[in-house]
């Protein structure tokens, strides 16, 4: 049985995944509720060790801030504030937050004031810890001490007799040089956890799960053919067999022979039913004349929802409906509207018509993409799939830039199979973390033998990442860049000009919609 030892209460911060991955990681089970969770909820965790207040993109001292259930910071547990959290606690505990004359944004110096602190034990002094933030505090409270500080602003401070820090800059990111070293030792050596967390009985509990909540029922699914939903059928299909039906929906917006790919898949590897529906003609009817990519991207959820609703009603003995949500689904869709801002609407969680009548099994929801890669791997997915870079829910949808149409991810799917191609051809595949293209709504001038032509123009894109929250554009040779460019013109006729962006994130997202 999961024991939660850690909460995280979400302010905004586009980082709170990565707060819960790094307690994860550390063995430590923990889980993400929304700010505004109260005290008395909180009190039913009977093992809670510790509260980690998030970061998040307002201010403490303006009228409309987010606030929490004061009694929560009386609890008997350690609590640690990161960013707004810490000045949050500097509110709560009568100190000063204000704007900054000299705002970090960025790598920064730590300096250690009090090297016997806890909180940085076996933590070298003047290391590389990534800042974020406009405001910063300008009095500390009564009763705390100052343990850190970076050139511009006071970086952690400490209640004098409780187990109460605050860190200004974000130790979850890979860019603080200790920033794993440091979550530990708050984890440990403050609130006194202990290693409970780990994937090993994981598949063995969620089958046994599965089989006393299914029973004798039927299940059906709505299948990708990406990574969550493969694991999810893959783990449903080892508890019940034959009672899964796999629907697989074909929108005409997946990468070049995916659909057979698909198929092929999942009838050599899982014994279960499985379904194809060429929907094509319907998602590019819905999606003609519309570029904004939010609309785009409901269009698209909203099709898949009716495709598949009216295939699954069909199966009458059907009493649950299985997805492939996982963690970071639910955590970034339940995000109040007055913290975090829309990046882009997920497709797993929320969209449902209220009358669907199938009880939801969601045997991932639990667990972070490495996680679910893992346990993929555990249950004998082919590495291919397992492996394969992250591909968006809506397809080419937010691949081909405005309008979408069928001759539009013709052309889109000719140019990224060729691309992908390459990458694995000169094995660079797997030393990018994500490569794809992008059609633009743009035609150039360009020449072709004797003949001017006017056509489309493609972006190539490659990011390098550890956790996707923030990710480089990969340094792919200048020589390959070169074959697969001439290449592409070559061989897909649409196309006159390629470009290879090099945009890191942030500022800039991943995909370009």
């Amino acid at each position: 049985m999961i024991k939660t030892q850690v909460l995280i209460l979400d302010f905004g911060s586009q980082y709170t995944q990565l707060l819960a991955r790094r307690v994860r990681e550390a063995n430590v089970y923990t889980e993400v509720l929304s700010f505004d969770v109260s005290c008395d909820k909180i009190k039913k965790y009977p093992n809670l060790k510790a509260i980690i207040l998030s970061g998040g993109p307002a201010s403490v001292y303006l009228k409309d801030a987010y606030q929490i259930d004061e009694a929560i910071l009386d609890l008997p547990v350690a609590i640690l504030g990161v960013c707004y959290g810490m000045q949050l606690l500097t509110n709560h505990f009568q100190g000063k937050v204000e704007l900054a004359n000299k705002q970090e944004f960025g790598k920064s110096t730590l300096y250690i004031d009090q090297p016997d602190n806890k909180l940085f034990t076996n933590i070298v002094n003047k290391s590389e810890v990534w800042m974020s933030h406009a405001d910063h505090v300008t009095k500390i409270p009564k009763n705390f001490i100052e343990i850190a500080h970076s050139d511009n602003a006071m970086a952690a401070f400490a209640h004098l007799t409780r187990p109460i820090y605050g860190i200004q800059f974000h130790a979850e990111v890979t860019h603080s040089e200790y920033g794993k070293e440091i979550i530990a030792n708050f984890l440990f050596a403050i609130a006194n956890c202990t290693k409970d967390w780990g994937l090993d009985d994981f598949i063995t509990n969620q089958i046994e799960a599965i089989k006393n909540e299914v029973q004798n029922k039927q299940v059906i699914l709505g299948l990708s053919g990406g990574l969550d939903s493969s694991v999810a059928a893959a783990i449903i299909a080892k508890a019940i067999g034959k009672q899964l039906t796999c629907i697989f929906v074909d929108t005409g917006l997946l990468r070049k022979n995916e659909a057979i790919a698909v198929m092929k898949t999942y009838q050599e590897n899982f014994t279960l039913n499985l379904v194809m529906i060429d929907a094509s003609k319907q998602f590019f009817a819905a999606l003609k004349g519309v570029k904004n990519p939010e609309e785009k991207r409901k269009i698209i959820g909203k099709q898949f929802i009716d495709v598949f609703t009216t295939a699954a009603k069909k199966i009458k003995t059907a009493k649950f409906l299985a997805q492939g949500t996982i963690y970071p689904d639910i955590i970034e869709s339940s995000s109040k509207d007055a913290t975090s801002k829309t990046i882009k609407t997920h497709h797993n969680v929320g969209g449902l018509p209220d009358d669907l009548q199938f009880k939801l099994l969601e045997p991932l929801k639990t667990l972070f993409k490495d996680e679910v890669r893992a346990i993929g791997l555990q249950l004998g997915l082919p590495e291919t799939l397992i492996n394969r870079h992250p591909f968006p829910g809506p397809g080419l949808g937010v691949r081909v830039i405005e309008e979408v149409t069928k001759e539009k991810c013709l052309i889109l799917q000719e140019v990224d199979d060729i691309f992908i191609s390459k990458l694995k051809a000169h094995n660079l595949y797997h030393k990018v973390s994500q490569a794809f293209a992008t059609l633009l709504p743009v035609k150039t001038v360009g020449v072709m033998g004797d003949n001017r032509t006017y056509d489309y123009v493609v972006s190539l894109r490659s990011v390098s990442t550890i956790d996707f929250m923030t990710a480089t554009s990969s340094h792919l040779p200048w020589d390959f860049l070169d074959e697969v460019a001439n290449e592409i013109i070559n061989k897909v006729s649409a196309v006159n000009r390629v470009v290879y962006d090099i945009t890191s994130k942030p500022p800039g997202t991943i995909e370009w919609e």
